[in-house]
């Protein structure tokens, strides 16, 4: 039924990729001279070779057709065994002891929802792990499965159903025919905004450690920071150009892809774009006009950091500026709202996708219209094509498990010893890739999920793996008739 070499083969190639990056933060290790030098050498070469076996074993199975099924397995297995292999530096070098904690922190980067353990020790943690922190945000931010499609080709397996597994989205647009192709070609435009923003935060004085960091953590919709103040504690410039770039992070990349090909036009006639940018602009001038009123501090800091926090939680990056929920309960509200939102599909923003949400806005429209006109045609159209029907059932039933998952989860958080506001914090926060939720996972300087219990830690594990890869890639594995033979 499944072809488990295969997978394991994979997993394996998945394994060494995983190692290979890990080793790429040695060279800040040596230079800054922390104390984690041996545990990333160690664990990189360790995994590395791990993963090396499990592929030249199962080398024999690469002839074998890679399957839909397997592809759903290889996805999920793939991000848990990443994550899996990804905590083990932190514990190792003792700058996360506890398992649990940096396993939440890999995941936690792996899905770029930002949400982290570290209390008071974020500037402690030494540059070494900072940048495999940075790393793992960076790598899941367009998907490691991605990045193996790229690769897999060259072995002679077609990357088909991996794709369709990882970009589970209403509309995933391919850029080129080939998978391999899209593959590269989102690359290559993930990395040129990566250097480009570094660039423009070295332009501002930041140091090339810290703008590369950034620069990762913010085209990959992350959010980990390697100050205890989040972006607070950089300068006006610096959060300017991050906000830039964090709306950047949240367009489509197959439209991105365009403009540098030289048709900007298909930028605009994207229906969900413009939704992205007149909600944008409207919660900005909202939240601006709140922020002015009630704090005593100038327009000008009253629109940078409202504009800063709409962007950063409507992106689901998590980066902060201030603590949002001082600026009264309409305001904490209103980002609560925005927080299972997302921005594009085709982005590396987590949240449904306001894509999902301009379908079935359309749907229930002509829902309403449909009970004074029973006999009326009223086709739902998305970018003047008509939306079929079982595009929308599908939008309707994860609209409808997102909303489940997240009552579900909240009451667990509760049944475990959290107060109500941390709960649907905590649970809105991970499931929508978030990062800072409200209550006492909000974004202020001494919040965070070091507090919540290690059984809490695993539940919004899984809720951060669930939001990544959009629920249905994990949920299907717990069906019993995927693992029936057909």
């Amino acid at each position: 039924m499944f072809n488990i070499k295969l997978v394991c083969n994979i997993l394996g190639m998945l394994s060494c990729i995983s190692g290979l990056a890990m080793l790429t933060a040695v060279p800040f290790s040596l230079y800054y001279q922390s104390n984690d030098l041996w545990a990333l050498v160690g664990s990189g070469l360790g995994i590395m070779f791990l993963g090396a076996m499990t592929w030249y074993l199962t080398r024999k199975s690469r002839k074998q057709e890679l399957r839909k099924r397997d592809g759903y397995l290889i996805v999920t297995l793939g991000w848990v065994v990443m994550s899996i292999l990804g905590a083990i530096p932190y514990v190792a070098s003792g700058a996360i002891p506890s398992y649990t904690d940096a396993f939440f922190e890999t995941v936690s980067g792996f899905t770029t929802t930002g949400a982290t353990i570290l209390a008071d020790q974020i500037e402690a943690l030494p540059q070494g792990l900072h940048f495999w922190r940075s790393m793992t945000h960076w790598i899941g931010g367009m998907g490691i499965i991605v990045l193996t499609i790229a690769i897999l080709p060259l072995l002679g397996i077609g990357g088909m159903q991996l794709y369709a597994a990882e970009v589970p989205g209403p509309t995933p647009d391919k850029l080129t025919p080939r998978i391999k192709e899209t593959a590269k070609r989102l690359w290559v435009i993930y990395v040129s905004l990566t250097l480009m923003e570094a660039l423009f935060l070295l332009l501002g004085g930041m140091s090339f450690f810290e703008a590369l960091c950034h620069a990762m953590a913010t085209l990959s919709t992350g959010g980990f920071s390697t100050r205890q103040g989040s972006v607070g504690d950089f300068g006006i410039y610096h959060q300017y150009v991050i906000t830039f770039f964090m709306f950047l992070a949240g367009i489509n990349f197959a439209l991105t892809f365009s403009v540098l090909k030289g048709k900007p036009h298909r930028l605009w006639a994207n229906e969900e774009f413009r939704v992205y940018v007149w909600v944008s602009l409207m919660l900005i001038a909202l939240v601006t006009s709140i922020v002015f009123i009630r704090e005593d501090i100038n327009l000008e800091e009253a629109f940078r950091a409202s504009a800063f926090q709409v962007i950063s939680i409507i992106t689901t990056t998590g980066f902060g500026t201030a603590d949002f929920t001082l600026w009264g309960p309409f305001v904490m509200l209103l980002f609560f709202v925005l927080m299972f939102s997302g921005a594009c599909a085709g982005s590396t923003s987590g949240g449904m996708k306001l894509v999902r949400f301009i379908v079935i806005f359309k749907n229930s429209y002509s829902e309403l219209k449909r009970q004074v006109h029973p006999k009326a045609i009223l086709p739902v159209r998305f970018n003047g094509k008509v939306i079929h029907a079982d595009l929308i059932s599908k939008m309707m039933a994860f609209f409808l498990i997102f909303v489940i998952l997240f009552v579900l989860g909240s009451w667990l958080m509760t049944l475990i010893g959290l107060d109500f506001v941390t709960a649907i914090g905590s649970v809105a926060a991970t499931l929508g890739n978030i990062g800072p939720g409200i209550g006492k996972v909000g974004p202020g300087d001494v919040q965070n999920f070091a507090q919540i219990p290690d059984i809490g830690k695993w539940v919004l594990s899984l809720l951060m793996l669930l939001g990544r890869l959009e629920l249905f890639t994990v949920l299907i594995l717990f069906t019993p008739f995927f693992w029936k033979e057909s």
